[in-house]
């Protein structure tokens, strides 16, 4: 469901604002500085809870302001408001959907299912595996009903064992309990994100084709344990080297999504353009599997996308977005670069976010 209005409050340097987006395309242009990633953020936190800019989330409080309030709804019948509202003064936001309070943030990211392809998204290919287990475990959640319940149980037993080790208390018995918990629901983890891959494969190679020709580029799922050897085993095995490192070294919390041009890194080959574009392809085919799935569309916050792309490559990759049944915010500080790129029968609607004397955005409505 696209979201059909927006209103932001004491969000950065943006003047409040109130607006009804379009329900497909909404290009939000202007100078830098003027607060359109603000806005992407504005509506990142009110789907994930959290910030894509900063840790904190009181740092993304207006300095005049004591409060940043959120408000949403989701189109449908009937309509499902979403607020979020966090005050300087509290530790965590306070979450509500439909008037009911939220306290579990998942709730939240359930009912929102967003993507971001902003600068930082290259982190996806040139960071470090944590960011490629969200990547996946993301598409996992929002598909297999059966993924939150084994991952947190999963969790909680790694903490118990990790705790263990670490402290030194090797009760055997007590160990091996908590051992058999991991394993239990290690295995269901491992599984859950296997079919998930097969599933995810088909749809990411045909975007890619679609974006690029990379004939030679694959993903390749590592478990995180030995492939030849059972995690019970692994785990029983290692307890000696667990101890001295103080953690667990293999299992599920270390799988990895490997990109890979050939034999080398994809992200040692690959031009920035051709980064942002497999990039692309795999956040693309994140929402084509959720719609697939779940009959569900994802909302695409989309930061500068001329930024490395020329024209026939951004045409190639909105023809994506017209394909797909998903809402879309895209910035850029140039009007022309998102120009003539979409069909005349697609609803887009172009916002100004322009910085006033005050130094505050102003979100103003433009014709195309």
């Amino acid at each position: 469901m696209p979201l059909d209005r927006l209103a932001f409050q004491g969000l950065r340097n943006l003047q409040p604002i109130d607006f009804t987006p379009a329900a497909r395309i909404n290009l939000l242009v202007g100078a830098n500085g003027s607060g359109k990633t603000s806005l992407l953020e504005g509506i990142h936190v009110l789907g994930m809870g959290r910030s894509f800019r900063t840790r904190q989330l009181h740092h993304a409080i207006a300095h005049d302001d004591d409060t940043l309030t959120l408000h949403g709804r989701l189109a449908g019948d009937p309509p499902i408001p979403i607020g979020v509202r966090r005050r300087r003064a509290s530790a965590e936001p306070e979450l509500k959907v439909a008037g009911e309070r939220l306290e579990r943030l998942s709730r939240l990211v359930s009912i929102l299912p967003l993507q971001l392809i902003n600068p930082d998204a290259f982190r996806l290919l040139e960071g470090p595996p944590a960011g490629r287990r969200e990547f996946m475990d993301w598409g996992v959640f929002h598909v297999k009903h059966a993924f939150l319940d084994a991952w947190r149980r999963f969790r909680r037993a790694l903490k118990h064992r990790n705790a263990l080790i670490r402290h030194g208390r090797m009760n055997d018995a007590t160990l091996g309990a908590w051992e058999h918990e991991l394993v239990h629901w290690g295995e269901q983890l491992d599984g859950l994100r296997r079919a998930w891959l097969e599933a995810f494969l088909p749809l990411f190679e045909e975007t890619l084709t679609g974006l690029i020709t990379l004939p030679e580029l694959r993903l390749r799922y590592s478990r995180g344990w030995d492939r030849k050897r059972a995690l019970a085993e692994v785990l029983h095995q290692g307890r000696v080297t667990d101890r001295q490192m103080g953690f667990t070294q293999q299992g599920p919390q270390r799988a990895e999504l490997g990109i890979r041009l050939g034999k080398r890194p994809a992200v040692e080959v690959l031009s920035r353009g051709q980064q942002k574009l497999v990039v692309s392809a795999l956040k693309l085919a994140q929402g084509r599997l959720l719609e697939q799935a779940t009959g569900r569309a994802c909302i695409y916050l989309i930061d500068d996308l001329p930024a490395e792309l020329d024209r026939d490559h951004r045409r190639v990759f909105c023809e994506w977005l017209e394909r797909m049944a998903c809402q879309v915010f895209i910035t850029s500080v140039d009007h022309e670069a998102l120009a003539g790129l979409w069909q005349s029968h697609t609803p887009v609607a172009m916002f100004h976010v322009k910085q006033s004397a005050s130094g505050h955005g102003q979100l103003l409505p433009l014709d195309r």
